[in-house]
């Protein structure tokens, strides 16, 4: 059965990996722009929604480990 304990995990899972996958592309293409490197874009642009993808991502595959009654860790 699930628990509410995996669900806040599977939220935190989610949110940290994606928040600090976005927070680098982020970081490192406004480094960049500033330095006047205009491949920055490149990565300041998609930060968003490759952060949103990954914590969906994440999400569903520990979402289907839960459902299949496998622990949530691991």
């Amino acid at each position: 059965m699930i628990k509410r304990s995996d669900i806040i995990l599977l939220g935190l899972n989610a949110a940290v990996i994606g928040s600090l996958t976005g927070g680098l592309l982020l970081g490192i293409g406004l480094g960049l722009v500033v330095n006047r490197v205009e491949a920055g874009w490149l990565l300041v642009l998609p930060a968003a929604p490759v952060a949103g993808l990954i914590g969906i991502v994440l999400a569903r595959r520990t979402a289907r480990k839960l459902a299949d009654g496998a622990p949530a860790s691991g």
